[in-house]
């Protein structure tokens, strides 16, 4: 590494600033290169992802070699020490301060750990100066950058909308409507942003302005999709129809103790099961005056706790009093529950610090702990009912996902749970899968067929067997580009 001071702007027009002099950048190969060097700064980026990165899927013969090109240039213009030959690509050293976008991504989740903690106004301050980064759309003419660009997109949307929420819970809402406005105007199809409208125009004293809100975005939504409303925002029109006094003061807050975050991280990368999710949306996420289960059973391998955590993950917002989890294989149903009455806490006259040894009484407990919470509960791997009958919570706005191979008959007939019974992957889902865990094989294609064949669409058995296969590529002494290949030297190393 240089010693020279360097920032990378790419919140917008990608610049770069030397020594506190804008270093003059004009090749478009180079500036594609490095922005892809500077997206996945401290990570290899191996010589394909760049070709794509560059052409999109029309790259001419002389690639590798063009790429190799590119970087001895970027390395006489920015000093030699900053991109590094690692095989099976190069990798850009940096500092996360040196990044307009990790500086970006570090504020945001700052901020989330201070909404956590109930600091909502220090929260607001850190996303206004995260957001004030951004200063134009990211790689505007790159084609083989465009899915980095959404996922950047996408970033700044969401804090906008989380710092445009905390404004709103503060008492701003007649400053932020402007502001809403104009965010509708350019991400229409986001029922958020539409709700956090409709929710600023009621508290501002604007109710028919909030009601028309919702009607021009359902017939937008109808002319456009053929779709109607979600339902938190038809629950929000509602609300507001009936003048519900709950929608003039923010949340409350837990006056004690944390609120239950047990999810386990999501299995990745995720693809397909679009019916299923949508299944899923259909059984619990509606309005209803009852608590609602869904039962996904299938073959061992099949997906089940990944489906269920991705959906999981994605519907945190709609379940704002927790979400408990627990793997249920060989577990006895009374020491979960024990653990879910530990983490749904409360104050010392209402959960006692020895809780009761008689099951029913610790059942009937628990019942009362979540009568009115917005919870979900995730009950992975059961055997069978019985398993999961003392766990089930009896809130009218409580939802539980089971995960079984058994498809759970009694549960279905006796409870009303729905069911949703998992598949092994179709083909194509199961290729693109392979795609995506393979990565930069030097089998490519090849090995992409031999793991969808092997593993008749069930997503564990591929994944194991992308895992075997990448880590004979990791203690493989010839493992890197292949050796006198367009653009390499004699050692396999992308030449620069």
């Amino acid at each position: 590494m240089t010693g020279a001071a360097f920032e990378f702007r790419v919140l917008g027009p990608l610049t770069v600033v030397k020594d506190g002099a804008e270093v003059p950048m004009s090749a478009n190969r180079e500036l594609v290169i490095l922005a892809s060097l500077l997206l996945n700064a401290n990570r290899v980026m191996s010589v394909e992802r760049l070709i794509e990165a560059v052409w999109a899927g029309s790259a001419p013969p002389s690639a590798w070699r063009q790429v190799a090109i590119c970087v001895s240039r970027l390395r006489r213009t920015l000093g030699a020490g900053l991109i590094e030959t690692s095989s099976p690509g190069y990798l850009l050293r940096a500092t996360p301060d040196s990044i307009d976008w990790l500086r970006f991504t570090s504020m945001v989740s700052r901020s989330r750990a201070l909404s956590d903690s109930g600091q909502a106004e220090a929260a607001v301050l850190l996303l206004r100066e995260a957001l004030a980064l951004w200063h134009g759309r990211p790689f505007e003419d790159i084609r083989g950058l465009r899915h980095d660009v959404a996922r950047m997109e996408e970033s700044r949307l969401e804090a906008l909308e989380t710092c445009l929420e905390l404004e709103i819970e503060l008492g701003r809402h007649h400053q932020v409507i402007p502001e809403l406005l104009a965010l509708v105007a350019e991400s229409p199809f986001r029922e958020r942003v539409r709700a956090q409208l409709m929710l600023a125009q009621y508290r501002a004293g604007r109710r028919a302005e909030a009601l028309r809100t919702y009607q021009e975005t359902r017939r937008y939504l109808l002319e456009q999709i053929g779709l109607e409303p979600g339902p938190a925002l038809r629950r929000l029109h509602e609300q507001i129809l009936r003048d519900e006094s709950a929608l003039m003061r923010p949340p409350a807050h837990r006056p004690a103790g944390v609120v239950p975050s047990q999810l386990p991280p999501q299995v990745l990368p995720f693809v397909g099961r679009a019916g299923e999710l949508a299944a899923l949306d259909a059984a619990l996420l509606g309005d209803g005056a009852a608590p609602a289960t869904m039962v996904i059973s299938g073959a061992a391998g099949v997906g089940k706790t990944t489906l269920a955590l991705h959906w999981a993950h994605a519907q945190i917002d709609a379940f704002p009093d927790g979400q408990l989890y627990a793997d249920l294989a060989g577990a006895d149903p009374g020491a979960v529950l024990d653990r879910f009455l530990r983490a749904l806490g409360g104050p010392a006259d209402t959960l006692p610090a020895d809780l009761p040894a008689d099951p029913a009484e610790k059942v009937a407990l628990y019942r009362s702990r979540t009568a009115r919470a917005r919870l979900l509960v995730v009950l992975d791997g059961a055997a069978d009912a019985d398993q999961v009958l003392p766990l089930l919570p009896g809130g009218a706005h409580c939802r539980v996902v089971v995960t079984a191979v058994d498809p759970l008959d009694d549960l279905v007939a006796r409870q009303g749970a729905h069911r949703a019974f998992l598949p092994p992957l179709p083909e194509e889902a199961a290729r693109e899968l392979a795609g995506l865990l393979v990565g930069a094989s030097p089998y490519g294609a090849e090995a992409v067929r031999d793991l969808v064949a092997a593993s008749c669409g069930n997503p564990l058995s591929l994944r194991l067997a992308a895992a075997r296969l990448r880590s004979r590529h990791a203690t493989s002494p010839t493992f890197g580009p292949e050796p006198a290949r367009r653009g390499t030297d004699q050692a396999g190393q992308p030449a620069a």
